[in-house]
């Protein structure tokens, strides 16, 4: 009995060792990607529930919707890998500093559309060339895996938002 419970010690031990070690393993680029990516995600889910409730236009509601499923599925994705990895990742944002978040708050009409299309152009070329970045030059194989898969997604929601902001488009 003592000897069993000595070897499942000895085996969680080895366990959690394993698991420092991995988490010890990551770059530093690659914990700040996958903190940045958590960020990124949150924000976007959050502004993407914003706009499904003030959004006036329905192709800028469509968008809203993609972006708050797609979002909310990568940071499922991105938690499980971070638990994988080791890193913590955070559970929550302060909307009250995020700019883009305050300036929704306070558009409304038309101009919350074109201000939410125009931070999601900009939100999406920024999160695919960071994305890009670490697919190519990242140094876990999980992580550039995972932004490797993310690509064609950011690629998808850029071109669904500057399709929302051509001039004269009202759905």
């Amino acid at each position: 009995m003592q000897i069993r419970t000595i070897l499942t010690s000895a085996c969680g031990f080895a366990l959690a060792a394993s698991g420092l070690v991995h988490a010890a393993n990551l770059s530093n680029a690659d914990r700040q990607f996958l903190m940045t990516a958590a960020r990124t995600d949150m924000t976007q889910a959050h502004e993407a529930q914003m706009a499904e409730n003030q959004a006036t236009r329905n192709d800028v509601k469509t968008l809203a919707k993609s972006l708050d499923q797609d979002h909310t599925g990568s940071y499922e994705q991105l938690t499980a890998l971070a638990v994988k990895a080791g890193v913590d990742l955070p559970k929550g944002i302060n909307t009250a500093k995020i700019p883009t978040v305050t300036q929704l708050a306070h558009a409304k009409g038309l101009a919350f559309d074109r201000t939410f299309t125009r931070n999601a152009i900009a939100a999406h070329r920024s999160r695919l060339a960071m994305f890009k970045r670490e697919a190519e030059h990242g140094e876990n194989a999980d992580v550039k895996a995972y932004a490797a898969k993310m690509i064609p997604v950011a690629e998808k929601h850029l071109q669904e938002a500057e399709a929302c902001a051509k001039p004269g488009k009202h759905s």
